[in-house]
């Protein structure tokens, strides 16, 4: 079994008071938030991620874990944004499609996507496309929109919110990454996404391009 840091293992553990106590702890030695969610907390999410595929943890220890990362997040969001050097990446707003419920892979990344600098605008699950119109519409310049989905059957929700970006005369400056299990690259192309990722680390790397395309 792969040895990881104590952080790191609290996490995959789903040890949600263990997190905190060795994230106050790390605070208070001048460790930077942002080191404390890249180099720890994250590689202990996505390890869960692994094990969920391999078969080896379920839907209630993926939750645990995701709620042991959720509360440190809480703590640590409003110190990953001060400074005045730190640059945003860009604006995000991410959200599960309207009839869908499933956020674990959502939360990921749009913690991900915080802890490499963008802003994110979160809007939950079973997001109708009337609010995904409006919160971009609040957000001038280059925006991009995160659509997941988990249920085969809300697929179709994606094409309905494209279309619905292109009736608002948004589409032009919106960037539009979709995901989830059942998602493929071949229906991002067919639904005219401008991608997918296969996991939450490669969706952050897919903004970055978007962002810079």
């Amino acid at each position: 079994m792969a040895e990881f840091p104590e952080l790191t293992q609290a996490v995959i553990d789903g040890n949600a008071k263990k997190v905190l106590e060795i994230v106050n702890e790390e605070l208070k030695k001048n460790a930077t938030p942002q080191s404390l969610l890249t180099n720890y907390m994250i590689p202990g999410m996505l390890h869960v991620g692994k094990l969920m595929q391999e078969g080896e943890y379920f839907i209630p220890e993926v939750l645990r874990s995701a709620k042991a990362m959720r509360g440190a997040l809480e703590l640590l969001e409003p110190l990953l944004g001060q400074g005045a050097d730190r640059q945003s990446e860009g604006y995000v707003v991410i959200g599960t499609v309207d009839g869908d419920i499933h956020d674990i892979g959502k939360n990921l990344v749009a913690m991900l996507l915080k802890g490499a600098g963008f802003q994110v605008n979160d809007l939950g699950v079973s997001v109708k496309k009337e609010v995904c119109i409006e919160a971009l519409k609040a957000r001038e310049g280059k925006v991009i929109l995160g659509l997941s989905a988990l249920i085969t059957p809300t697929l179709e929700e994606m094409p309905i919110v494209i279309e619905a970006l292109k009736e608002a005369g948004l589409r032009d400056r919106i960037k539009v990454m979709v995901g989830g299990a059942p998602v493929t690259q071949e229906f991002a192309d067919e639904i005219g996404a401008d991608g997918t990722a296969e996991d939450a680390a490669g969706a952050v790397d897919l903004a970055k391009r978007l962002m810079q395309s």
